[in-house]
């Protein structure tokens, strides 16, 4: 009980010098504001592009191993790239299946390859910078592919390597505008005509940009090969890329690797002290890559921040020397009844707390403001855990800041207090 009446004594006491000294009080918040401002702004910006750049790359899946002839983020420096990586054959269907029949910790195994840039033809109309990606079975599987009208490739389409295409949304509409379900139709991709069996539900366009389903043709891996050199061994041909998919048990898809590794080095035929002439990407190798610039940031807001705080602590010690010196008289009148000195130190220290968090939940309040401003395809969002943070941190500024002036209220001598002025 005495803790909540003091607390409401405190708040009282901060409510009343807010309103009587409101200009001062304002100004002296000011660079609490500005600091939880700042930090908790950096810190939201840094979270919602991280949380934007995962759910972008989620459709690369989060359980998948890819086997490419390249690394993704930081795979080396540049000599790596032209002394060894662009010497690296190119993933092969021979592979593939060496990989599907021996694979005993994978789920999932698929190869693929994508030509960008190509145009797709329907009667007069037709549109370019269209990618075509060329499959096998279980990519599907790889990647989540929702299919909005007719179905995706089945087993006997791609195993035949026939002519027939699933189409995205964005595609159909452009090549298609008086159909609305041009599944059975016929499209042109290089000259080569393509029935059309399914269309992509809609995506949007991604954060980073990537190029999504809605502008993409699916079509079977031998079906690709007839239009496009892969698998030729030649400089120019379009790299294929083996896709893994391990099981659940699989904690971070270690065995999945190993395995792999260990076939494919046995499949290209390298010996033990021989490097690997292929990588293993996953996903999360792209954010991974990205933490450092995301530590920087959230480093600058905290030192930007720092320096707005360490003002609006200043401004607020100010306020409490004011504000016991204002109130001494009544200090020492508290005393005089039997107030204890713990009582008094309470008192102040609540208030100052209760000060530097007003300050504090106005920063966050102009943050919370800042989410609704347009920032394009990037969605910035204030998660509760940035908002405990904002808090905690105003309230120890608010204690550190007001922990003097309140022990200078709880020093005074009664006698001497009650007859100031």
């Amino acid at each position: 009980m005495l803790f909540f009446r003091l607390l409401l004594e405190s708040l009282g006491f901060a409510w009343r010098a807010l309103r009587s000294n409101l200009l001062r009080t304002i100004l002296s918040l000011l660079g609490v504001t500005i600091g939880i401002f700042s930090i908790i702004a950096v810190l939201t910006m840094v979270d919602s592009l991280k949380s934007n750049i995962i759910s972008s790359l989620n459709f690369l899946g989060s359980d998948v191993i890819y086997v490419h002839k390249w690394p993704w983020g930081n795979g080396g420096d540049s000599r790596d790239w032209w002394k060894d990586y662009i010497k690296r054959p190119n993933s092969s269907y021979k592979e593939y299946r060496f990989l599907k029949n021996n694979l005993q910790h994978g789920k999932v195994v698929s190869i693929y390859a994508e030509s960008e840039s190509n145009t797709v033809k329907a009667g007069s109309n037709g549109i370019n910078k269209i990618s075509v990606t060329g499959v096998t079975q279980d990519y599907d599987k790889l990647y989540e592919i929702n299919v909005d009208r007719g179905r995706y490739l089945i087993s006997a389409e791609i195993e035949g390597g026939r002519n027939v295409v699933v189409i995205g949304n964005e595609l159909a509409k452009a090549l298609f505008p008086k159909l609305e379900d041009p599944v059975g139709e016929y499209v042109k991709i290089k000259n080569l005509r393509f029935k059309i069996v399914g269309v992509v539900k809609r995506e949007g366009e991604s954060f980073l940009g990537f190029t999504s389903k809605d502008y993409t043709c699916f079509i079977p891996y031998d079906a690709f090969r007839k239009i496009f050199q892969t698998g030729t061994g030649r400089s120019n041909e379009i790299g294929s890329v083996i896709g893994l998919k391990g099981y659940r048990d699989d904690v971070g898809l270690v065995e999945l690797e190993n395995e792999a590794r260990g076939l494919l080095r046995i499949k290209r035929g390298l010996k033990p002290e021989k490097k690997d002439n292929f990588s293993m990407n996953r996903p999360e190798a792209i954010v991974k890559s990205l933490d450092g610039v995301f530590s920087v940031l959230g480093v600058a807001g905290w030192i930007i921040g720092g320096f707005s705080m360490l003002v609006g602590g200043f401004g607020i010690a100010n306020i409490m020397f004011v504000s016991v010196k204002e109130r001494t008289s009544i200090i020492g009148l508290q005393k005089s009844l039997g107030a204890k000195n713990y009582f008094i130190l309470f008192q102040f220290l609540f208030e100052s707390i209760f000060l530097s968090l007003i300050g504090g939940m106005t920063g966050l309040f102009l943050v919370w403001l800042l989410t609704f401003a347009p920032f394009g395809s990037l969605k910035v969002a204030m998660s509760v855990s940035n908002i405990i943070l904002g808090l905690g941190v105003s309230s120890i500024i608010g204690l550190v800041a007001g922990i003097i002036p309140a022990a200078v209220a709880a020093r005074l001598d009664p006698v001497v207090a009650i007859r100031a002025n």
